[in-house]
């Protein structure tokens, strides 16, 4: 028996360990697999709006598949998150007076292991508390041995295909965590700065050219200045020198497209190792890279002797103030610019000339493109794939050195003559190297490396065991669009990469050709890609901790229930269109399941009890006919939906079915069923029942992959199964005759509109809902058992008898030649009056809305969907009028068939 009260926190929990104490999250059967990689969220993380709408969608398509009968493999896991993790424990040991150099490295990653242990695991549990129905035995973690294994052999692999390589070049460099960062790991933030207008003397002759710049200081890393070949201000002086202030070097004045004539001064000072357009210039005209910079952002030795060893912001205003005193300083000029900084530190970014350990990616690239051009994967929403292109067509080296201590460790050793040795273990390296005393590289790899490798290495790979090898291909990646360049493209490389080694690939890969399209439907990672929007604030607002909009899900599951956040983030999840979150919109849900449970328990009450043996296409009752119909066309509906990954579709036909059809409609057919006071007609309460049990059984699994934990509590409290539903078998689509399909069309289209236009008729004439009225129509109604329903339902008696001879007789447009009775006692005034003032007010209205839709301005800016809703509101306030127009007509004199009128 279903408790009186819904109440999620009682069961959800207790729901989830039953799930798990079953094994029901676990890979098993024979069917086709199915197969989603878990984007590993970070070790160090705690569930986000983001992560609740990826999981939640990713779950969705689990249980759904799984039920569908197929080999699910949900594979879980985490990532080690580099920077993230060392910051942690970094932080910890500050606290306690000590760092991670007092500790040593060994040490060190001693105090990060066990941290990961006690307190990395935090985010797994609230996926969990989400319903994430993963399969937890088989969690992998980046860092753990098989990756760690993965991670080295192709390393090994690339390296000795010419793929990996090192090279001094430009990266993004934090001065405070002192290592490399990904483009994805640097924020842009717009500040209030200036422009400084510098003064650059000619060596021959007088005058000079003047620079405009954000970074004053780096003026002290300049090797030349470039403007235009067409400036028609400036090409006088290519080919002339400069004498760079507060310095003795003399540069020259090159030609470049890259200098705007329409920007700035139409100069641009080149410094090469400090800016990444100026390093590409400085390579097109062989220009020297002078560095300016020492690691933690102070002044090196390249720089006059006064600016040495200053804070490199220190430095920017001892040399705006050098400028100034010697007279080259022009003007300051107020702006407001964007500037990078490191999305850990919070510190500002710096391009930084180093030696790193590079990916080849535009090798890489080409299979990734090729593949989603000839639709071996497939992009959701396919608009997407323009994004993807773009990014790989225009693919810069991959940057995969990070100087940090956690990590993945780059397989490389060095002999005392800087030679290196790339091999899986060091005892292969001092092989290589004929038995030299070797040290290791002392970086770790960039943790999005290792992220390529999720689709594979979490199955085994290099040794995949047979009870996976079906599942790679992968079935579809969900996630967020903004990290289509950073983690989807990786593993989209890796992964073909790693699985493409035969029928002419490799050559085909380093000689830049198209590879062989054979090679690639078993090597991609996943067949579909689909990309779902951010979730927002109510307004439409990203959700920032400055703005303070942030939405906790946790707190959301705690107030309304985690079925009824699932379910909100489902049917907003439209494709291509960002989730506006509001929580009116969860406590809604919240209120859609508890009417649902409600709705059970008057099932229970009623004696509808769930049967085995009923067959519902035996059914009679027009009214049973018809919510089969509907339900089964709401399971057809779903089915397609979530095949095309249109989840907001899903939802909605579960919402419509679930609250009006069966909630609402069902529910009232039922009770007249259950009461039947009449018998005229036989309303057989027994096929009710079991049609209602068949009914919200079937609902319970339909709706169980977006709301498990109410299904599963239902489903087991109502007697339907001791299993949780997420291995029942997916309900069967029913192949319905044309008499039963004709029966139930008769309630859609004839009962539940006369239910309806009486509700509405006695809304708008201004009758009370307790207020019975009489309905008299001169020819037989279609349905016989209609009255029953009319009366439970519009409290109105409907009677094909003989109009009274006297009273008044209203239109009712809903029945054929019906009339609305009225006695001839009835005070007509008020309500003519009544009538007569909601007439006006909807002539008003409608005025009005039409002005809005003649108004050319306004429908340019409205939009198509308010333009519609404006033109749908102007055909409902005429109906309206023109029911209470006859109304007022019939009340007025020629409609009343005796005295007193």
């Amino acid at each position: 028996m279903l408790d009186k009260t819904f109440s999620p926190a009682v069961f959800e929990g207790k729901q989830y360990v039953r799930s798990l104490s079953a094994d029901a999250f676990a890979l098993r059967g024979d069917g086709d697999p199915y197969t989603i990689m878990m984007p590993p969220p970070n070790v160090t993380g705690s569930l986000h709006m983001g992560h609740a709408l990826t999981f939640t969608l990713q779950d969705i398509l689990v249980r759904y598949h799984r039920m569908r009968g197929r080999a699910v493999l949900w594979q879980p896991g985490t990532d080690h998150a580099g920077i993230a993790t060392q910051m942690v424990v970094e932080r910890m040991l500050n606290a306690e007076g000590t760092t991670r150099q007092d500790l040593g490295r060994d040490a060190f990653l001693e105090r990060v292991w066990a941290w990961k242990e006690t307190s990395g695991g935090t985010i797994v549990s609230q996926l969990k508390r989400l319903g994430a129905s993963a399969d937890w035995a088989r969690e992998r973690f980046t860092l753990d041995e098989g990756l760690s294994h993965a991670v080295r052999t192709i390393f090994v692999s690339m390296y000795r295909d010419g793929l990996i390589y090192k090279d001094k070049r430009l990266v993004n460099w934090d001065v405070k965590l002192q290592t490399a960062l990904s483009d994805l790991e640097v924020v842009s933030q717009d500040v209030d700065g200036a422009y400084y207008h510098i003064h650059y003397p000619f060596v021959e002759g007088a005058g000079g050219i003047t620079v405009a710049t954000t970074r004053p200081e780096t003026l002290l890393g300049d090797v030349a200045v470039a403007v235009h070949p067409d400036n028609p201000a400036l090409k006088f002086a290519i080919g002339h020198h400069l004498r760079l202030p507060l310095t003795d070097r003399i540069i020259p004045v090159i030609a470049d497209t890259y200098a705007d004539p329409e920007k700035g001064t139409g100069a641009v000072k080149i410094t090469p190792a400090h800016d990444f357009n100026d390093f590409d210039v400085g390579r097109r005209h062989g220009l020297p890279l002078i560095t300016i910079l020492n690691a933690d952002g102070t002044l090196n030795d390249a720089v006059p002797e006064k600016f040495q060893g200053m804070e490199r912001f220190a430095a920017r205003k001892a040399v705006v103030q050098a400028l100034e005193d010697e007279g080259f300083l022009v003007t300051i000029e107020p702006t407001r610019h964007a500037v990078p900084y490191g999305d850990r530190s919070g510190t500002v970014i710096e391009p930084f000339l180093t030696e790193q350990w590079y990916v080849r990616a535009d090798i890489l690239a080409k299979p990734a493109l090729q593949a989603v051009e000839e639709g071996i994967v497939r992009f959701v929403p396919p608009s997407w794939k323009n994004t993807y292109d773009r990014w790989l067509e225009d693919i810069q080296p991959w940057c995969i050195s990070r100087q940090l201590w956690w990590g993945h460790r780059i397989p490389a050793w060095y002999d005392d003559t800087g030679a290196v040795y790339v091999a899986e273990t060091q005892a292969e390296a001092e092989t290589l190297a004929g038995g030299k005393p070797l040290t290791q590289d002392p970086d770790v790899l960039d943790t999005w490396f290792s992220a390529g490798l999720w689709p594979f290495s979490t199955l085994g790979w290099p040794s995949i065991p047979d009870d996976v090898k079906g599942h790679y291909p992968t079935s579809v990646l969900v996630t967020g669009f903004d990290i289509i360049f950073f983690w989807v493209a990786r593993m989209m490389m890796m992964g073909i990469y790693a699985h493409a080694k035969g029928g002419g690939y490799h050559d085909a890969l380093m000689a830049g050709q198209a590879v062989p399209k054979e090679a690639l439907p078993a090597a991609v990672p996943f067949k579909d890609v689909y990309i779902h929007a951010l979730v927002r604030d109510k307004n439409g607002q990203k959700m920032s901790k400055s703005k303070g909009n942030v939405v906790d899900p946790l707190e959301l599951m705690d107030r309304y229930g985690t079925d009824a956040l699932r379910f909100t983030l489902a049917i907003m999840a439209a494709q291509g269109r960002d989730v506006k979150l509001d929580t009116a919109r969860i406590e809604g849900y919240r209120n859609f399941a508890t009417k649902l449970w409600n709705a059970a328990r008057f099932g229970e009450m009623n004696g509808c009890v769930w049967d085995a043996t009923f067959d519902p296409q035996t059914v009679t009752l027009d009214e049973n006919r018809w919510i089969i119909v509907k339900l089964t066309e709401t399971l057809g509906t779903v089915q397609t939906a979530l095949e095309t990954y249109a989840f907001d579709d899903a939802a909605q036909a579960l919402y419509a079915f679930v609250w009006h059809e069966f909630c609402d409609w069902y529910v009232e057919l039922a009770k007249t069923i259950f009461l039947k006071k009449k018998d005229h007609y036989p309303l057989d309460p027994e096929e009710t029942q079991k049609t209602f049990a068949w009914c919200l059984k079937h609902i319970l699994q339909i709706l169980h992959p977006l709301m498990p934990f109410i299904t599963d509590e239902m489903a087991q409290s109502l007697g339907h199964t001791d299993r949780p539903l997420t291995v029942e078998a997916w309900p069967k689509t029913m192949d319905l005759s044309e008499d039963f399909i004709g029966a139930a069309f008769l309630v859609e289209k004839s009962l539940k509109p006369r239910i309806e236009g009486l509700r509405s008729f006695r809304g708008l004439l201004g009758f009370a809902p307790q207020e019975k009225l009489v309905v008299y129509a001169r020819a037989e109604d279609a349905m016989r058992y209609a009255k029953d329903h009319l009366l439970a339902m519009a409290n109105c008696d409907i009677t094909s008898e003989a109009f009274p001879q006297n009273g008044y007789k209203v239109p009712y447009s809903w029945l054929p030649e019906a009339f609305l009775y009225l006695p001839p006692t009835t005070d007509i005034a008020p309500l003519k009056e009544r009538w007569q003032k909601k007439w006006d007010e909807s002539q008003k209205e409608r005025a009005a809305v039409l002005g809005r839709l003649n108004n050319p301005g306004f429908v340019a800016k409205a939009g198509e969907e308010v333009v519609a809703e404006h033109k749908a509101r102007v055909e409902m306030l005429g109906g309206k009028e023109n029911a209470l127009k006859s109304a007022i007509d019939a009340v007025d004199g020629g409609n009343c068939l005796t005295p007193p009128c």
